[in-house]
């Protein structure tokens, strides 16, 4: 009987530490008391990265997005290749074009040295997004934490699941929804094009070959990229031409100007049923920035690990 009720007793445990690691959810406050100084350690650190390079702030926004559409938000991207190891740095949408991951180190090496071993890199980025944004001159929210680290990466899922600049608007919902995001979300998601650049490899086709293109912005972006492929590919050019390092609405303005620099930002704005949306974000700021913001918190959601699940990696770069 004792023996039963112990069997019992120890099955009942297990199911109820199964439930916890499942069913654990992100919060604002989940470092209140391991590591209180977290959200301001980071935004330190990133406001000095951007203070050296306006660029930057772009980059770790995009480093969040392109972490979170593969397995969700894991910190997936962060880890090398090793000879035994192949990560997602090194898939086609990352390859030469994610960036910052010096400045990740830098974050997890000052929190590392306030509170070891208790912040996820998985959380750093997501912070450092927010962040970014807001050192730029965009919208605050209350980022969600708790999330641990995984302990493998997919270079097939980063090949597949992140839209390319090539993606058309039927594309570019497919992909969205399939991280649980709405087109409306997706939209919102899309205006992180207010700030950053991109290579020329990367619109070249846009500028030369289609229509739907303000004549004068195309001949002056065809300055800087050669219509022959491999001539100037790496050139960059700013996602909005009027203010590429303040986070605003210009993005939305610029493809009712059929000024979008990339195909997939164009499409959008294509006499399309996204066509409203950009209208209203073009001229409703406040709109925008509560929609970009909520659409980040949601995003920031997909996918987590926590509990027991993946782990709290000491550098970022590889598995404990």
């Amino acid at each position: 009987m004792a023996a039963s009720l112990s069997m019992a007793f120890a099955s009942l445990s297990f199911l109820l530490f199964l439930l916890g690691s499942s069913m654990a959810q992100l919060s604002t406050n989940f470092y209140s008391q391991s590591c209180p100084s977290v959200f301001s350690t980071v935004k330190s650190t990133v406001q000095s990265a951007i203070s050296n390079e306006r660029r930057m702030g772009a980059s770790l926004l995009r480093m969040h997005f392109h972490d979170c559409f593969v397995n969700g938000c894991d910190g997936s991207i962060l880890l090398d290749d090793t000879s035994s190891f192949t990560g997602e740095k090194n898939a086609a949408p990352n390859r030469n074009s994610v960036r910052g991951f010096n400045v990740v180190d830098n974050i997890k090496s000052a929190v590392e040295s306030r509170c070891p071993g208790v912040v996820s890199c998985a959380d750093i980025l997501a912070i450092a997004a927010r962040d970014s944004v807001v050192t730029l001159g965009g919208p605050s929210w209350n980022v969600k934490v708790g999330r641990r680290d995984a302990r493998t990466a997919s270079q097939a899922a980063a090949n597949s699941n992140i839209p390319p600049p090539t993606s058309n608007l039927n594309n570019l919902i497919s992909s969205f929804q399939a991280q649980g995001l709405s087109a409306r979300e997706m939209v919102a998601l899309s205006g992180s094009h207010t700030i950053g650049q991109a290579r020329c490899t990367n619109f070249r086709a846009r500028i030369y070959n289609e229509t739907n293109i303000d004549s004068s912005f195309a001949s002056s972006r065809q300055s800087n990229c050669p219509r022959a492929t491999g001539s100037g590919d790496n050139n960059l050019a700013p996602l909005d031409l009027q203010t590429p390092t303040a986070f605003d609405n210009n993005y939305y303005k610029n493809l009712i100007n059929q000024r979008g620099l990339l195909h997939s930002d164009q499409q959008l704005f294509n006499g399309v049923s996204t066509d409203s949306q950009v209208r209203s974000y073009s001229t409703n700021p406040s709109t925008f920035n509560s929609d970009f913001a909520a659409a980040m918190i949601k995003m920031g959601d997909i996918k987590p690990l926590t509990g027991s699940n993946g782990e709290v990696r000491r550098n970022c770069r590889r598995v404990n």
